[in-house]
């Protein structure tokens, strides 16, 4: 599995963003996707994640109830819509690919990455 993300950006505090990642490969609908952010000089940190059927979530408690993941089998793509953006949330966003039957949260786990797309929230 290849993947691409897009969508980073310079926005101003409050405002949206939505993120894309875009898989190659025709087994993307059997990965729980997830995205991470990594800030400068800190390790990479899990932001949300949506499992390969029933669309089961799971968030950091830092951005729930502001992002929200999804995704478009169909479209090999999964999203992050991030509202109510906060100049904390500058980072580098990658979305990653997981192919276990749980939900996981750890960097490590996971077997495909994407390139990251930075977002810039200004104050």
């Amino acid at each position: 599995v290849q993947l691409q993300a897009s969508g980073g950006g310079l926005v101003q505090a409050g405002g949206s963003l939505r993120l894309s990642c875009v898989a190659s490969g025709r087994t993307f609908s059997s990965y729980n996707m997830g995205w991470f952010r990594q800030f400068p000089g800190k390790e990479r940190e899990f932001v949300a994640i949506i499992s390969w059927i029933a669309g089961r979530t799971l968030y950091a408690d830092s951005v729930k109830g502001r992002f929200t993941i999804s995704r478009d089998n169909a479209k090999n793509t999964v999203y992050l819509q991030m509202n109510s953006l906060k100049p904390e949330d500058t980072a580098d966003y990658y979305c990653a690919a997981d192919r276990a039957t749980t939900l996981r949260t750890s960097p490590g786990d996971y077997d495909y990455w994407g390139q990251g797309t930075q977002v810039t929230v200004s104050s």
